[in-house]
């Protein structure tokens, strides 16, 4: 058997012998305008996102997101508010045939067409040309996408009942007497793991915000309140509890 003999030599010529310098192509009917994608265009680009993202750090250090109380499932009156990017949606929930028994057409179909047309914008539109003049579909789809968004934002801004969104949201530190005897009664019982330690309310409702009598939260203690509160829950004599039926009622009402 003869060396060599069955061996083959495969070459690829994907794989250059010689490493080219780094000279852009050739393109001749964009003279002047073409460069290196490696690493003159995209340097820049990571040079423009760096900005960018060193101004959106710098505003979130300067302006924290708002924050407000806790969530309460319990308040049906809370109206909720999405983020700004999310008004012009929010703004076209509120018309007529966008809402309501027509809420499939506001949450699905209107929003579907104007993002699925942008999405088909290069098909609609696949000429050369890069003037706007030129591109009519294109731009025109583009305008009104942009304008709808900025009318529906500025709509939604000026029409908002911005006080009361503070209002409701609005961080309230509780005022309760956490010398007093009836609050120690409050936490030494089950009570304080579903209402808080400031009667706030957690797993339970607040209880600053009751407008029952003594006698009625006395009742509430002792049968319960099913599912939520088992009855029997509390396991004090009945002038601890009257004491702790008193503090909850005079706690309330400081705190209205």
């Amino acid at each position: 058997m003869h060396r060599g003999k069955g061996m083959k030599f495969v070459g690829d010529s994907r794989v250059p012998a010689q490493k080219k310098p780094n000279i852009p192509k050739d393109y001749s009917e964009y003279p002047g305008k073409t460069e290196a994608f490696w690493p003159n265009f995209l340097l820049k680009e990571w040079m423009v996102g760096a900005v960018f993202l060193i101004g959106y750090l710098l505003l979130t250090i300067a302006h924290p997101s708002p924050l407000e109380r806790v969530a309460d499932p319990t308040d049906a009156t809370y109206t909720p508010l999405p983020d700004w990017y999310f008004l012009f949606l929010y703004q076209l929930l509120k018309y007529k045939y966008a809402a309501g028994d027509y809420t499939l057409i506001g949450t699905m179909i209107i929003p579907g067409i104007a993002f699925g047309s942008l999405l088909l914008a290069p098909w609609l539109d696949p000429g050369p040309e890069r003037r706007p003049s030129k591109r009519p579909i294109a731009v025109g789809m583009m305008l009104l996408a942009v304008i709808s968004t900025i009318f529906l934002t500025w709509e939604s801004v000026v029409t908002h009942d911005w006080e009361k969104q503070a209002k409701q949201g609005e961080i309230v530190e509780a005022n309760v007497d956490k010398d007093a005897e009836g609050y120690q009664i409050y936490s030494g019982q089950s009570c304080i793991g579903c209402h808080g330690d400031s009667l706030q309310g957690a797993t339970g409702p607040s209880l600053l915000e009751t407008e029952k009598s003594a006698e009625e939260i006395m009742g509430i203690a002792k049968n319960g309140i099913p599912p939520a509160m088992p009855a029997n829950a509390f396991e004090g004599s009945d002038e601890e509890l009257q004491k702790l039926a008193q503090f909850i009622v005079e706690t309330a009402e400081a705190n209205k």
